[in-house]
């Protein structure tokens, strides 16, 4: 059986140490272990790229050939503001497999389908189509599925990623650099309730803010981009702390870093209980049940986070 990385070595290696060579500074939220791995021994998981629901069980390793030998190449384009369609691509195909692939994607991922199998089994139930559910009784979803839809979609979703307008955000603070983690794209709250941004940590000194476009039609895949644009900019240090935050907080269980900074360690134990969750709303229709997914940062502990 396959050991499959989810986040891809090319993206971990830009977070090696120069202290430590070949490895790079880790520390796991549940218990704030330490330890130096390197890019081969974390992010992976047996069989990660296998799905049984689909028709070909490894297809997603088709389409990761597309974007992850490349991936180097789109980094060091963004930095030197030598955006192109590879670029784009590359980068944009990074951000979907993360978000459906990775085990906090297919966590995360699997709130909607609940919701649509809880609302579906409530109609039956109300209409006499199904006996009333035992209390005991709770629908699961396998996490492989919510995988399964959007492998089977990725392509169209990375022309989405792609036709949204980017911020590339350059850190020239070298005692701050940019973390990353096992689940490198978290989420950033915007006045519009429907819209979440991605920050996506690229490497030490470079990240990324996607913003999402209500307005795109999404219904065929562009990879001629015709939507993309994009600004740069040099941070200044209360924002890149404010995205350090959110890049710790939206970690699953691991952050990764470059320099092993005195203040590091109590910036994490700060940070560390909290986790994307997802939350479906349901709406009543004349029809029905209208259900609406969005996603929060939520802390272990404590009402959700302000950030």
């Amino acid at each position: 059986m396959p050991l499959d990385h989810y986040v891809s070595q090319g993206h971990l290696r830009r977070f090696y140490s120069p202290v430590l060579g070949n490895r790079m500074y880790a520390i796991r939220k549940a218990d704030l272990k330490a330890f130096t791995p390197d890019s081969q021994a974390v992010c992976r998981i047996m069989d990660g790229s296998t799905n049984a629901f689909l028709r070909e069980d490894r297809v997603v390793e088709d389409f990761l050939k597309t974007i992850e030998p490349k991936y180097n190449v789109a980094v060091d384009k963004l930095i030197k503001g030598e955006i192109d369609k590879e670029c784009i691509y590359s980068i944009a195909g990074f951000v979907a497999y993360v978000i459906f692939c990775s085990p906090a994607g297919m966590r995360i991922n699997t709130d909607l389908p609940k919701a649509a199998v809880d609302n579906s089994a409530a109609w039956l139930e109300a209409h006499a189509r199904l006996p009333p559910r035992p209390a005991s009784i709770e629908a699961e979803i396998d996490p492989k599925f919510p995988q399964a839809v959007g492998i089977a979609s990725i392509k169209q979703i990375t022309a989405t990623f792609g036709n949204f307008k980017w911020e590339i955000l350059h850190n020239d603070y070298d005692d701050s650099p940019f973390f990353t983690s096992d689940f490198p794209v978290a989420i950033e709250r915007t006045d519009d309730p429907r819209i979440l941004n991605r920050i996506v940590p690229l490497a030490p000194s470079l990240a990324l803010r996607i913003w999402p476009d209500p307005t795109l039609d999404t219904s065929r895949a562009d990879f001629s981009f015709a939507n993309f644009a994009y600004r740069s900019r040099n941070l200044g240090h209360e924002e890149i702390v404010m995205l350090n935050r959110l890049i710790v907080q939206c970690a699953e269980e691991t952050v990764f870093y470059r320099d092993d900074h005195q203040w590091v360690r109590p910036f994490i134990s700060k940070n560390r209980h909290y986790r994307i969750e997802p939350h479906t709303s349901r709406v009543p229709t004349s029809t029905g049940t209208f259900l609406i997914s969005t996603q929060r940062i939520v802390g272990s502990t404590s009402p959700e986070s302000p950030v």
